[in-house]
């Protein structure tokens, strides 16, 4: 968890009787409505020392109380189904968590409030019957609550596997822009337009990243009579130096790099573009010379070509970098 910004991650517990309820999704659902990107939602039967660990506090109060605590948290989880998933948003949203799901007695929590409109429990039932009070959903307190809690329910030592894909594009700095020198001067532009640039990793080309990243253009190469697409891959990529990065930003992220690289053939970029301002080359002399067209940079098309370029392009296992954070159509002359 080294590393983690907790500030912007909290865990959601959605209790036994959310669960038993069948209310989990509507939970989950009223968090993401509000704003905050849901994740990694991980079905789970409790062990006797999770609920143990998250109520450590009350555990530990030295302050008399009537409740058997540790029999009555024995009795709600140990041995039933929980949920658990991972909360994203901008620092402060544990408190803004704490006040949707509402107060801890459901008949006191305000209307709009997951406990307020969901809830079917009271604190006066539940002391009658001797029990937790039944409350459907937990959010971590704070920062430091938040790691202990994820590494209590996601298993001490488990790489964070947040996938906010939605906020996070894969910047390919091309082969003809290192090549030319370029790779700042695109990376700031992308900067300029309002996107957090990190992970700028160099990268000596392997024949397979360019077929992985090009798969649509190699099943469908028989639209492409005029060119021999896999040699035109291994003759622009394979042992070429490019740059990848990754670019972070609000939701809509793809689109709007889209439009800023521009259109694929530079010379058909409009100004104010990166291909339209800095590209040399045009799909007409590629097509001439059989190769691939010169374009500079490619960024993900969407939150799954994110993810998919990321694995390419930084390795397996590197989704850890993001804690910061059909049929084809019918194809046309392009490489992105």
């Amino acid at each position: 968890m080294e590393g983690v910004d907790f500030e912007r991650w909290a865990v959601i517990l959605c209790k036994p009787d959310a669960v038993a309820r069948g209310l989990v999704n509507r939970v989950l659902g009223m968090i993401s409505d509000t704003g905050f990107t849901v994740s990694n939602r991980l079905d789970l039967i409790a062990e006797p020392w999770q609920p143990h660990v998250v109520y450590r506090n009350l555990l530990a109060d030295t302050a008399p109380r009537e409740l058997d605590l540790p029999a009555y948290l024995d009795a709600a989880y140990t041995g039933r189904q929980i949920t658990v998933a991972l909360a994203h948003g901008e620092p402060g949203l544990h408190a803004r968590l704490r006040q949707l799901i509402g107060h801890t007695d459901p008949t006191r929590a305000v209307a709009g409030t997951i406990r307020g409109d969901l809830g079917d429990d009271s604190l006066a039932a539940a002391r009658a019957e001797k029990r937790l009070v039944r409350n459907l959903v937990h959010t971590s307190d704070d920062p430091a609550g938040a790691r202990h809690e994820f590494g209590t329910w996601y298993g001490s030592g488990r790489p964070l596997q947040v996938s906010d894909f939605d906020r996070c594009s894969v910047v390919l700095c091309k082969p003809d822009a290192v090549e030319r020198g370029l790779v700042d001067a695109v990376l700031k532009r992308i900067e300029s337009a309002g996107c957090t640039i990190a992970n700028r990793q160099d990268v000596i080309v392997q024949a397979w990243q360019a077929n992985v990243h090009y798969w649509d253009l190699l099943v469908d190469r028989g639209w492409f009579p005029d060119r021999d697409i896999p040699a035109c891959l291994d003759d622009a990529y394979a042992g070429k130096a490019v740059t990848v990065a990754l670019a972070y930003g609000e939701p809509g992220i793809h689109n709007r790099l889209r439009q800023l690289i521009g259109h694929f053939d530079p010379p058909h970029a409009a100004p104010g573009t990166i291909r339209g301002d800095l590209g040399n080359d045009s799909l007409e002399r590629a097509l001439t010379e059989k190769r691939l067209v010169h374009n500079l940079v490619h960024t993900s098309d969407d939150a799954d070509a994110a993810r998919r370029d990321l694995g390419t392009w930084f390795g397996a296992g590197r989704r850890l970098l993001l804690t910061s954070n059909g049929v084809p159509p019918q194809p046309t002359h392009t490489n992105r």
